[in-house]
């Protein structure tokens, strides 16, 4: 009990955003099952936000398979569990990436976030409040599967990007976590990226036929965000430990995440008081 109420005063002392100030926004990116290339699509989409002129810090919170550093061939000094275990600033943690990109990695024992002691908590929740207005976007690369972190993330976000491909697990799997974000928060904001995809028929497909199951089974609508076309300079990219978007610009993947982008940030926005309404759901909403 003390523990909680230290957190409400924690969270109470964070400002609402005035219109001369910047708006934080937070997007958390999911998938169903592994391996669809859902933290390619987060860093790659970062960039591009980055590259018209928005402030973006990316935040690894893959509890299982973090590898937002690997992507970009970084090794962070400091992560989100030092900062809570030695009481850093968030500051001491943030890495200044490429092109300016933000970047926090997650850490050892990244998936024990939400269960820390009212101390660490309250840091914790000290520190990230810190970005309220001072960056457009926290995009929250986070684990692939249903997990008890990783939905709690999900559904105080102000918008889920879920990432599907193909391939009939992945449709199946991206479903069931659809289905258990609903669950949690029944007005959560989701948009739909079919990553990999043959061609543009098929990429429509599977997103159409997706659609259908949500509004059949769940009674809810979600928008398709775009497609991310299966393009071979993605593995190249992988392989050179840097982002396809900035390596090959001019592959067919690369104008895709712009594309998808543009397509983002002409949407209405799903805005929820930024990074006050985020930590209040995450505290609040279990």
């Amino acid at each position: 009990m003390d523990q909680a109420n230290q957190l409400r005063e924690e969270v109470k002392r964070l400002t609402f955003p005035t219109s001369s100030q910047r708006k934080t926004k937070v997007i958390a990116v999911t998938s169903g099952k592994g391996g669809v290339g859902k933290s390619n699509v987060s860093l790659n989409f970062a960039l591009s936000l980055v590259a018209l002129n928005k402030k973006v810090v990316i935040f690894d919170l893959d509890f299982g398979m973090a590898n937002l550093d690997v992507l970009m061939g970084v090794t962070p000094k400091e992560t989100i569990m030092t900062m809570v275990e030695k009481e850093l600033s968030l500051e001491a943690v943030v890495e200044t990436g490429i092109n300016g990109l933000q970047y926090i990695a997650g850490g050892h024992g990244i998936g024990k976030i939400l269960t820390l002691d009212g101390q660490h908590m309250t840091h914790f929740f000290k520190e990230v409040s810190s970005l309220q207005g001072k960056v457009d976007y926290i995009i929250l690369d986070t684990g692939a599967g249903l997990t008890y972190e990783g939905m709690r993330f999900l559904q105080a976000a102000d918008d889920v990007f879920l990432v599907i491909n193909p391939e009939p697990p992945s449709i199946t799997d991206g479903y069931s976590v659809l289905k258990a974000l609903y669950m949690k928060n029944n007005s959560a904001s989701v948009k739909l990226i079919v990553n990999r995809s043959l061609n543009k028929e098929e990429a429509e497909q599977t997103s159409l036929n997706f659609q259908k199951a949500s509004a059949q089974f769940l009674n809810k609508t979600i928008d398709f965000l775009g497609a991310i076309p299966d393009d071979p300079y993605v593995r190249k990219a992988v392989i050179a430990q840097s982002p396809y978007l900035l390596e090959y610009p001019n592959s067919k993947a690369a104008k895709a995440i712009d594309e998808l982008v543009r397509t983002y940030l002409n949407l209405p926005a799903a805005y929820k008081l930024g990074v006050k309404g985020f930590l209040t759901k995450i505290l609040f909403h279990k």
